[in-house]
């Protein structure tokens, strides 16, 4: 029996796309440089410097747009044109950061889209693949999840 695919709701999409994309970008850097800059490889670094890069969750009409600089990724203000966009569904992205989906699938299925700099695109892939990450696991932030840790600290014993 397959998964069930889900997709976050039109009107919850319109309602995160009205939202600043600043922001937004910001925290996704955040994490981003948590989980990868560390990891990358001092290679690919330099190929990275002056690229903007964008990455459109389609359903959620929300677009993080980012660059490498200093070490590290940093959010940009949206309005210049990318070099790379890479759109899916939020459920895709999911997938792809729990290891469930691979890119490649995604990309050949048009659930996964690349614009811009194909070998930038590329690079960024097979960046991605060559990382070892953890896989991503969303049980700790299920609302029954969340909402029994908030209980158990306001709860006194």
């Amino acid at each position: 029996m397959s998964e069930k695919t889900w997709t976050i709701p039109a009107p919850v999409g319109q309602l995160l796309g009205r939202l600043p994309a600043l922001p937004g970008s910001m925290l996704f850097v955040t994490g981003l440089n948590l989980a990868l800059a560390k990891k990358l490889n001092p290679d690919v670094t330099p190929l990275l410097i002056g690229k903007k890069l964008r990455l459109c969750v389609t359903d959620a009409q929300w677009a993080f747009d980012f660059e490498w600089r200093n070490d590290r990724f940093v959010a940009c203000a949206k309005g210049a044109t990318a070099d790379l966009t890479i759109s899916a569904s939020a459920h895709d992205f999911v997938k792809l950061a729990r290891r469930q989906e691979d890119p490649d699938t995604l990309f050949f299925n048009r659930r996964l889209a690349m614009e811009g700099d194909t070998e930038l695109g590329l690079l960024v892939k097979n960046t991605i693949d060559a990382i070892e990450l953890p896989v991503l696991d969303l049980e700790p932030f299920k609302p029954a999840q969340v909402l029994a840790r908030l209980r158990a600290r306001l709860v006194p014993h």
